[in-house]
């Protein structure tokens, strides 16, 4: 889930964006309409979070315009303004959600959850391979009946090698898929990740190194 956060407030994105990577989503964000058009042009997002009101503009204009043009990403509103009329008019320009501030972080995460899952094909929410049991709507892992405790961000590629099952899946891909923009291509935060989910998943391993490509969750071993 990759996700994109405009909001110009910036202690309310920085609580916004912490939130969403806590919850395992690779967060992007902007402060104003130009970078979020700039964003959405570049990258394909799960979900797009707007403020209402931004000093650049009506978020619902911007939204009304992007629908005029065949984009279909999921939107959540944040605002203010609270009245029904707000709200049925922010329904009206395209958002699919609204959350009226002041709002409980927890919610906003779910709901934000929700409307990546709308964006996706429809799929079983239960992946099974070698023991492993992998429930994206409940965000449990279970290996031979017990209870991994994993990170949301060791969720979010185990989530992304779960929907591949048998494939390999680029490291690009992975990065594209669970870690934001600021992130160094070059870095070594996909191989560290993977290493954590081999210790925690146990034996026998199930996530292979596809050398040159990246990485394959299976139960047949390479050998």
């Amino acid at each position: 889930m990759r996700v994109l956060v405009v909001e110009d407030d910036e202690d309310l994105r920085f609580a916004v964006v912490a939130a969403l990577r806590g919850g395992g989503m690779a967060v992007d964000e902007a402060c104003d309409l130009p970078a979020a058009d700039e964003a959405l042009f570049v990258n394909d997002y799960s979900c797009v979070v707007f403020d209402r009101m931004l000093p650049s503009g009506d978020s619902a204009e911007y939204v009304q315009g992007m629908r005029r043009d065949g984009r279909t990403v999921p939107v959540l509103f944040l605002t203010a303004r609270d009245t029904v009329a707000d709200r049925v008019e922010g329904f009206a320009t395209g958002g699919d959600d609204y959350l009226v501030k002041p709002f409980a972080v927890p919610e906003l995460v779910a709901r934000v959850r929700s409307l990546c899952r709308r964006a996706e094909a429809p799929r079983s929410p239960v992946h099974r391979c070698g023991g492993l049991e992998i429930n994206t709507a409940r965000r449990t892992v279970h290996r031979d009946g017990v209870l991994l405790g994993l990170t949301g961000k060791e969720f979010a590629v185990l989530e992304v090698l779960a929907a591949r099952l048998g494939e390999a899946v680029r490291r690009a891909e992975l990065i594209e898929s669970c870690w934001d923009e600021l992130t160094e291509p070059n870095s070594n935060v996909v191989e560290v990740l993977v290493s954590q989910l081999r210790r925690k998943l146990g034996d026998p391993p199930l996530i292979h190194t596809v050398r040159g490509v990246g990485y394959r969750l299976d139960a047949e071993s390479d050998g």
